[in-house]
């Protein structure tokens, strides 16, 4: 089961600095523990949305807006991508990373797979087609 982990932050914290010399390396004592539990796909930290753009497609027509976005509450800090058995096992996870952390919110959501579609809603071809598109996903990203 893949899980997506979504860090939440307020708009307010959002815009800080990088994290600290002290929680880099608190980061980094859980970034060796997840990782040698085998769970960990991906990971990153994300720029404030000053640095970022969202672009919208309504009735056919494209509209790009320029961050900060400050009609958001909240917004998306970093992610995590988890192969987990279960969801418990991605909310304990998430809790030690929170832990770590010392405070926030994230939220996890499992990443549809082909056995979750009714039966000819995936073909054959389409799941063939989309493992040979995360093989060379996944070999670009180790380039990277």
């Amino acid at each position: 089961m893949r899980i997506l982990g979504l860090m939440r932050a307020t708009k307010e914290s959002e815009a800080g600095a990088p994290p600290d010399k002290d929680l880099m390396e608190r980061m980094g004592v859980f970034m060796g523990e997840v990782m040698a539990a085998g769970v960990l796909l991906a990971t990153d930290g994300l720029h404030p949305s000053a640095k970022g753009k969202r672009v919208k497609v309504d009735n056919g027509k494209v509209t790009i807006t320029d961050g900060p976005f400050t009609e958001s509450k909240e917004l998306v800090a970093s992610y995590a991508l988890f192969q987990v058995k279960t969801m418990d096992e991605a909310v304990m996870w998430t809790r030690r990373f929170l832990e770590v952390l010392g405070t926030g919110e994230c939220e996890l959501r499992p990443i549809f797979d082909p056995s979750d579609f009714e039966p000819g809603v995936f073909p054959e071809e389409q799941a063939e087609r989309e493992a040979a598109w995360r093989k060379d996903m996944d070999e670009r990203l180790a380039k990277s």
